[in-house]
Order: structure tokens, then C-alpha cells, then sequence
């Protein structure tokens, strides 16, 4: 959707799937995120996208159709570090603005961070160890 475009004025599962469909477009060719996500999804990205419709749908529209856990599956990703998450908010706020009105790309932002917040905390807080952990010598 180009910006000349008419943009969603309201959250429904057409534009869950436009967003999703469009960030993770972006996110494949990002040189910082594309690297991490093949490694985590190194065949066919299907079953990824229809878990973030689902996820998305139960987050913005509470229809509890994701089942998951997404802080174990973020656990065994290799080469996840916090800044990527300021990148991945960078290209999922700016997707959502090219497709949604602002209230309704401000909800989703608003969401997404928090989402990444818990996630960070989730990962990466460790009471009484540095970040990043130290180098065995």
C-alpha cells in the first residue's frame, strides 16, 4: 500500500495480514534483522507469518486464537541482542503508518512496545550480571 493510498481506519484480520505480510517483508531484506531471522527461519516463512496472524489478531482484537510462548521461543534464537528490538519497532511503527490511520498505527505501536519491553526484560535481565556478559578470556 503506497502512501497515496487509502490507509485502515480500523483494526480488522484483512489488515493484521497486510501488516504482517508487509513488516516481514522488510524485515527479510534489513541488513541488521534478515541475518538473525534466517537462522531462525531458514525454509519456508509461512508457518511464521499465520503464528504472527494469530498472535497479532489475539493482540489487537483479543480473539485468543495464538497459543504459544513467545519468550522460549525468542530464548533459543542465536545472535539476538536488545538494540535489534529498537530496530524491529523502527520497521513495524513505520509499516504500520504506511497502512493504517494514525490512531489506529498509534495502537499497534503502543502495543508493540510493551510487547518488546517484556520480551527484552524476558531475555535479557539478569539481577547482578552485566550486559553484555562478560568474555571468557
Amino acid at each position: 500500500m503506497n502512501s497515496s493510498a487509502a490507509k485502515f481506519k480500523h483494526v480488522s484480520e484483512y489488515g493484521i495480514r497486510q501488516l504482517v505480510d508487509a513488516f516481514y517483508a522488510k524485515v527479510r531484506l534489513d541488513p541488521e534483522l534478515a541475518p538473525i531471522f534466517e537462522r531462525a527461519i531458514p525454509g519456508d516463512w509461512q508457518p511464521h507469518l499465520t503464528k504472527m496472524y494469530a498472535f497479532w489478531s489475539s493482540v489487537m482484537l483479543t480473539t485468543g486464537r495464538y497459543k504459544g510462548n513467545p519468550v522460549v521461543k525468542h530464548l533459543v534464537i542465536p545472535g539476538i541482542q536488545p538494540p535489534l528490538f529498537e530496530r524491529w519497532l523502527a520497521l513495524f511503527d513505520e509499516t504500520c503508518r504506511e497502512l493504517f490511520e494514525d490512531a489506529v498505527s498509534e495502537e499497534f505501536r503502543s502495543k508493540a512496545e510493551r510487547i518488546a519491553e517484556s520480551l527484552k526484560l524476558a531475555l535479557f535481565y539478569r539481577p547482578g550480571r552485566p550486559w553484555p556478559p562478560e568474555q571468557a578470556p
